[in-house]
C-alpha cells in the first residue's frame, strides 16, 4: 500500500511513462476526508474510462472547508485511498489548486463530481482554469453522474467537529435555512460600495525562544528567531469586504516620518483603493509582540504609536475628503481603533451624512475607557465586544441582554451585535427577541483580528439588507475561520467563506 503513495514527481515521471506506451491516465483530485460510496463510484467510473487512475489529494493546510477540517489529516488520508484495489497511485498536492498536479500529470481524462459540471454555479472559479488546463495538454474532463453524498454533510451527522452547543445550533439552523439563503446576500453585496474609515496597524510578530531567568536580572530572556510582520488595523477589514463588494475605499492616516506604503499597499486587495492622509513627525503605528512560536503565546507586546490629535489641517483634509464623498457610498464602515483619526467633526459627519453607518469602536491597552461607542450619537450597526460595550455603559455586572438595552438609550441605533469570544456573540435587532450565536469552534491558533473579521462581513450583509441574525452567523463563520490564521498572514476569501458556510450548512 505504501509503495502507491507517491511524490507529484514520481507521479508524473510514471504518467509520462504511460503515455509514451499508450495507456491512457485518469487523474481524480480532491480532498478526500471520508470515504464513502459516492467517492467509490466516482473512482470507479474513471478506471472504467482508462489504465491507471491516479489520485491527487489537497494537503491539509489548504484544506479551507473551514475549522475542524480535515477530519482525517492528509497521510491518513492518502492511506485510505491507496487502499483501493481501482486506484494506482496516490499523491499530497503541496499547492492549494489542482492546475499544480494537471500540469505535472497530464491526464487524458479529468475526473469530477457532477456538482462541477455547471460551471458558473462554482464558488471558486476554479473549474474553469482546471479544463483548461486539462484541454491545454489534449485531455478531456469527465463528470460522474451517479449517486452522491457530502464528506461535510457525514462529518457534521456523525462526528463531534463542532462544539456540542454548535451542534445544537446548527442542527436547529439546518432546519430553517439552506445556503442559498446566505449566498442570495453575500452576492448582493457585488454591486455595493463602501467607504471604509479607520487606522491603519501593522502587526510585528517577532518569534522567539523562551530562555529563562537571566542570573543577574529579574527579567525573562529570549533567543531571536525570526520576525513577521502584517497589515492589519482597518487594512485586514477592508481586504475582507473587498471580496465582497464592488468597491472599497480607505481612508486612513499613515505616518510621515516612516509610512511602509508600499508594504501597506502590496498587502491590500488588488480592489481596494487607498487613500491616505499624513501624520507628520510620526511612524505609521506599529504593534510589536514577542510571540512563543510553538502555540503562538505572545509574551509582551510594544506599541509604536502617536496617538494625539491631528493637525489642524491634516484633520480638516480627511473631513474635508469624507464630507464631499460620502453621498457616492452605499455604506460607510468605520474601524475606529482610537489611534487619533477621528475627531468629533469627523464623527459628525459620518452619523449625518452616511446612508448606512457601520461601527466598531475598540478598546486597547492604549486608549482603555477613552474610546467609547457611545461617542457616536448615531449608527445603523454598532458590532463591538462585551467588554467595550460594558465600558460604554459603566456596568460590570448585569446580563448581556441588560447592557444592549442601556446601549439602546445612549445610541440612536437599530442593530447591535456584541461578541464575546468563546461564548460565541448576540444579535440585538429592533422588535425582536435577542438571539445568540454559539461559538463554532475552539481550535484557536491565534485570536487577533476575529473581532475584525466578524465586523467587517457582518456590517456590509446588515447595510445591503441582510437579516441581521443571518449576518451574525456569518460574522461567527468568519470569526471562527480567522483564528485559524496566524496574524494576518492570509486573507480570507469570498470563495473560502462560501465552502465553510456551505459545509456548515450539510
Amino acid at each position: 500500500m505504501g509503495d502507491k503513495i507517491k511524490s507529484i514527481d514520481e507521479l508524473s515521471a510514471v504518467a509520462a511513462d504511460a503515455r509514451a506506451a499508450g495507456r491512457k491516465v485518469v487523474l481524480a483530485h480532491g480532498v478526500f476526508d471520508i470515504l464513502h460510496v459516492g467517492h467509490k463510484r466516482h473512482l470507479e467510473l474513471g478506471k472504467r474510462n482508462g489504465e491507471l487512475l491516479f489520485v491527487t489529494i489537497t494537503t491539509d493546510r489548504h484544506v479551507n472547508k473551514g475549522p475542524g477540517r480535515p477530519v482525517f489529516p492528509e497521510q491518513l488520508r492518502a492511506e485510505m485511498l491507496a487502499g483501493l484495489e481501482i486506484v494506482d497511485a496516490v499523491g499530497i498536492s503541496p499547492n492549494p489548486s489542482a492546475e499544480y498536479v494537471i500540469e505535472k500529470i497530464r491526464p487524458d481524462i479529468y475526473l469530477k463530481g457532477s456538482e462541477y459540471s455547471a460551471e458558473a454555479k462554482d464558488v471558486t472559479g476554479r473549474i474553469t482554469t482546471e479544463r483548461l488546463t486539462v484541454e491545454k495538454y489534449g485531455g478531456r474532463l469527465l463528470f460522474t453522474d451517479d449517486i452522491t453524498f457530502s464528506s461535510s454533510n457525514l462529518a457534521n451527522l456523525a462526528l463531534q467537529i463542532y462544539p456540542e452547543e454548535a451542534n445544537e445550533f446548527l442542527n436547529a439552523l439546518r432546519r430553517r435555512i439552506t445556503i442559498d439563503d446566505l449566498t442570495a446576500p453575500l452576492d448582493a453585496l457585488a454591486s455595493k460600495r463602501c467607504l471604509i474609515v479607520g487606522d491603519t496597524i501593522l502587526d510585528e510578530y517577532i518569534y522567539v525562544e523562551p530562555l529563562g531567568k537571566p542570573s543577574k536580572e529579574h527579567i525573562i530572556s529570549t533567543r531571536y528567531l525570526e520576525r513577521e510582520i502584517f497589515c492589519g488595523g482597518v487594512g485586514a477589514t477592508a481586504n475582507l469586504v473587498a471580496q465582497f463588494c464592488e468597491a472599497a475605499d480607505l481612508v486612513t492616516v499613515l505616518g510621515a516620518a516612516n509610512s511602509q506604503e508600499d508594504f501597506i499597499r502590496s498587502a491590500l486587495a488588488p480592489n481596494v483603493n487607498l487613500i491616505p492622509f499624513y501624520r507628520d513627525g510620526a511612524e505609521t503605528t506599529l504593534k510589536s509582540r514577542l510571540v512563543d512560536p510553538g502555540y503562538v503565546k505572545k509574551l509582551i507586546e510594544i506599541n509604536y504609536l502617536t496617538d494625539d490629535p491631528l493637525m489642524a489641517a491634516t484633520q480638516a483634509a480627511i473631513n474635508r475628503k469624507v464630507d464631499e464623498t460620502i453621498a457616492d457610498y452605499d455604506m460607510v464602515i468605520v474601524n475606529d481603533f482610537g489611534h487619533g483619526l477621528i475627531d468629533d467633526a469627523l464623527i459628525e459627519i459620518l452619523c449625518s451624512k452616511s446612508r448606512f453607518l457601520a461601527v466598531n469602536a475598540q478598546t486597547n491597552s492604549a486608549n482603555r475607557g477613552f474610546n467609547l461607542v457611545t461617542k457616536y450619537p448615531r449608527a445603523d450597526f454598532v458590532c463591538i465586544d462585551e467588554p467595550e460595550a460594558r465600558l460604554a455603559v459603566a456596568d460590570r455586572y448585569s446580563s448581556v441582554d441588560t447592557v444592549v438595552e442601556k446601549l439602546r438609550c445612549r445610541m440612536h441605533c437599530p442593530n447591535f451585535i456584541i461578541t464575546h469570544g468563546r461564548f460565541g456573540s448576540v444579535v440585538a435587532a429592533d422588535g425582536r427577541e435577542i438571539e445568540p450565536i454559539p461559538v463554532l469552534t475552539r481550535q484557536i491558533v491565534d485570536t487577533i483580528g476575529a473581532g475584525d473579521a466578524f465586523f467587517s462581513l457582518s456590517a456590509p450583509l446588515v447595510g445591503s439588507g441582510c437579516d441581521p441574525f443571518l449576518a451574525g452567523f456569518v460574522g461567527n463563520a468568519v470569526g471562527a475561520m480567522k483564528i485559524r490564521i496566524v496574524g494576518h498572514r492570509h486573507y480570507i476569501t469570498r470563495a473560502e467563506v462560501v465552502k465553510y458556510l456551505t459545509s456548515l450548512l450539510k
